[in-house]
């Protein structure tokens, strides 16, 4: 489904990436981690092709990223929902329309989202609070809203970053928890975190980075 090949990412003098290559199969659940500044969300960012590499390739879903045009990029968005640590949720929408939001930016018609919104929400137990606020709502029913707007696309992979950073502990398993749910439902799932605790803990696929490069690639 993913595939680096020899990848080098650079921001001015600064290497982000540095000859970077590694697979991730369909339905697998892969944790990248490393220190802060050791390229976890610039993989993420050239998986969106938000950035593309200086050199190597990357490739999802057989499609060579850097080589789509950008006016065709919101199609191959379609297949990928983002979770992020800061929610990213419009505090003047409700949770309903805050789900929404994630059909109407990659061109779902209308008449479909009453019915995907609903089963978004089902599924991470937030239905209840639809009409909700952000404000009216805890960090972690936060980031349940996130992920149900990842979900509502029905895409193929998920990308979270850093999703527990802001929760305790007990939240940070539960919204663990829904990601395996997912996970187990056919999603691939790929979460760029630095909490090592958690990492032991879900005994998946890691690639560790370390100052761009890479470190290990193992099960745990």
């Amino acid at each position: 489904m993913i595939k680096f090949r020899n990848v080098t990412k650079t921001y001015g003098e600064v290497v982000a990436l540095k000859n970077i290559s590694f697979e991730i199969d369909k339905g697998e659940f892969v944790f990248i981690t490393g220190p802060s500044g050791s390229g976890k969300t610039t993989i993420l960012k050239l998986i969106l092709g938000e950035i593309v590499p200086d050199a190597g390739e990357v490739w999802f879903n057989n499609i060579n990223i850097a080589k789509v045009p950008a006016k065709d990029l919101f199609k191959l968005r379609q297949k990928i929902g983002c979770v992020f640590q800061d929610y990213k949720v419009i505090a003047q929408k409700t949770v309903e329309e805050n789900v929404e939001i994630g059909l109407a930016v990659v061109g779902i018609t209308e008449d479909k989202w009453t019915e995907r919104v609903e089963k978004a929400l089902k599924l991470v137990s937030l239905y209840a609070r639809r009409s909700f606020f952000p404000a009216q709502l805890s960090g972690g029913e936060l980031q349940r809203v996130s992920l149900a707007r990842a979900l509502v696309i029905n895409p193929d992979l998920i990308l979270a970053d850093e999703p527990t950073g802001n929760l305790d502990w007990d939240t940070a398993d539960e919204i663990m928890g829904l990601l395996t749910k997912v996970n187990k439902e056919g999603k691939t799932v790929v979460i760029a975190m630095h909490n090592k605790e958690i990492i032991a803990k879900m005994k998946k696929k890691v690639i560790k980075l370390t100052g761009g490069k890479m470190a290990s690639e193992k099960i745990i």
